[in-house]
């Protein structure tokens, strides 16, 4: 193995390493809550450093070269695994959402005698498998990363084990996303019956002569698409797919809720990016329209639910589920784009520019909700919310932050990561550009279930039981840099640029 080898490997096994340093550290001292928080909290920014040393990055920014580095290569050619700019660009997504769940957690889990020790060993596995599935370019590394990113997903949706809601929850997670797995295993298993390889490139050239037809579109294959669609379908939880995402979501302790509404849909679409555009991107004409309809139906039942919720994670779930619509738009301009034409790069460009944009800016409204919280016996409607912005000036003016970036007001980042994703669709043209309309018609609806929130925070009396919102010093560290991201993502074009010009880059390499 040589040196970028190893060096292109390194952020994955500091990431697996402080998993294990975690699990070893509780039980040498167990129940010390804050030196694992610290030590986990610690590690992740050891990790985020790791990365951009390793790169490689926008403007030559890392040891490894700018093409990437492929590892554990086949006499054939190709890796199982490659380090390029969109393994990075993920990579730095998946450390930070988990550098910010962990920070998010601690304050919350503490009153509630939640260990954190355990919460933080399981999330960091998680992260690991995400890692894995930004740098998969074999079917068996993508399933084995999927699994590995999924499993610790349903002991996290349970970790509350003593709460029927978290219980009920984590079994239907469960169950939905065993069926899940099945599914696109099976379309796994066809696509390698039809193509003869699990690798990505091999898998790529034989679709080509598909696409140019050289060969005919078999029964076999065509029913293995349908069901690699459908079960990512379910891991993004994508309509008809979502049924799982209320009460999986409602039941999760919130900071596990917000990791569950970020991690797992991000790595889940990184997994798309490996499969559907490396490996089937020469078949993007046949799946076009299952991404088109998918996109449709689930921003719009996403939003047309989410009007109906009184509890505020059931609201969020919902939310979430018409933000996977929104990506998915992308996604669909990305197929519906002529071959190495602008319209292409800006699709998948405005997929993980919207990604990235999401993570924050949701990760901190679910924070805020954490933070309401944190003293248990709070419930999770959104008339819990009454007065908090006098109770809590500086929560409710996070929480009021959070709501704007989500439903894209300008100038926040949630309103250019709309912006570019709509502008992707209207490059890419015909029935793509009908979904950008429906796009900005359904974020339209979505400012009224949003904003009600605000109603209740500033323009509702508190009751008269309500007690002091105190945040916890973790609390506020991860308050600040979430916020930080949304407002300056928006407003300083230096980091807008920044963020733009990493999402790009990682496109190119892509394609």
């Amino acid at each position: 193995m040589s040196q970028n080898d190893l060096i292109a490997l390194l952020p994955l096994v500091v990431v697996v390493g402080l998993a294990m340093a975690v699990v070893i550290i509780d039980m040498i001292v167990p129940d010390r809550d804050d030196l694992v928080g610290v030590v986990a909290s610690g590690g992740l920014l050891l990790t985020l450093a790791v990365i951009a040393v390793a790169g490689p990055l926008p403007g030559g920014i890392g040891l490894l070269p700018v093409e990437g580095e492929q590892l554990f290569e086949s006499a054939t050619g190709g890796g199982v695994l490659v380090r390029d700019q969109l393994t990075a660009f993920l990579d730095l997504l998946f450390v930070m959402i988990g550098l910010l769940s962990l920070l998010f957690a601690a304050d919350y889990l503490k009153p509630r005698n939640l260990p954190m020790a355990e919460f933080a060993a399981t999330l960091l596995f998680a992260i690991s498998g995400a890692m894995l599935l930004a740098g998969g370019r074999d079917l068996l590394i993508l399933f084995l990363g999927l699994e590995l990113l999924v499993l610790p997903g349903y002991m996290l949706a349970g970790y509350a084990k003593r709460d029927g809601l978290s219980t009920e929850g984590a079994v239907k997670y469960f169950l939905l996303g065993s069926f899940s797995s099945a599914i696109f295993l099976f379309g796994l298993a066809l696509v390698l019956g039809f193509t003869g390889s699990t690798r990505v490139e091999e898998i790529a050239i034989v679709l080509a002569g598909v696409a140019a037809g050289d060969a005919p579109l078999s029964l076999g294959l065509a029913m293995g698409l349908a069901l690699l669609t459908t079960g990512v379908a379910f891991k993004i939880a994508a309509v008809p797919f979502h049924y799982w995402t209320p009460d999986a979501y409602q039941g999760s302790p919130t900071p596990v809720t917000g990791y569950l509404s970020v991690g797992p849909k991000i790595a889940a679409f990184a997994l798309i990016l490996r499969l559907f555009v490396d490996a089937l991107g020469p078949l993007k004409a046949d799946w076009l329209p299952f991404v088109i309809v998918l996109a449709a139906i689930t921003m719009t039942l996403g939003n047309l639910v989410a009007i109906t919720q009184d509890n505020i994670k059931r609201m969020l779930a919902y939310s979430s589920i018409a933000h996977t619509g929104y990506i998915l738009v992308g996604l669909a301009a990305y197929a519906a784009a002529p071959v190495r034409s602008y319209a292409e790069q800006a699709g998948l460009e405005g997929v993980l520019f919207y990604s990235a944009v999401y993570a924050f800016m949701n990760l901190g409204a679910f924070a805020c909700v954490a933070a309401l919280q944190r003293r248990p016996g709070v419930t999770s409607q959104i008339a819990s919310f009454a007065g908090l912005g006098r109770r809590a000036p500086l929560l409710g003016a996070a929480m009021f932050l959070f709501l704007l970036s989500l439903t894209g007001i300008p100038p926040l980042a949630g309103f250019w990561a709309k912006w570019y994703v709509i502008q992707a669709a209207l490059q890419a043209g015909g029935l793509v550009a009908w979904l950008a309309v429906l796009m900005m018609l359904n974020a339209t609806a979505a400012a009224f279930y949003y904003l009600r929130v605000v109603v209740y925070m500033y323009m509702r009396e508190a009751p008269d039981a309500a007690r002091p919102v105190s945040l916890g010093a973790f609390t506020r560290v991860g308050l600040v840099v979430s916020a930080a991201f949304t407002i300056l993502i928006g407003v300083a074009p230096p980091v807008t640029t920044a963020v733009i010009d990493m999402a790009r880059q990682a496109a190119q390499a892509l394609l």
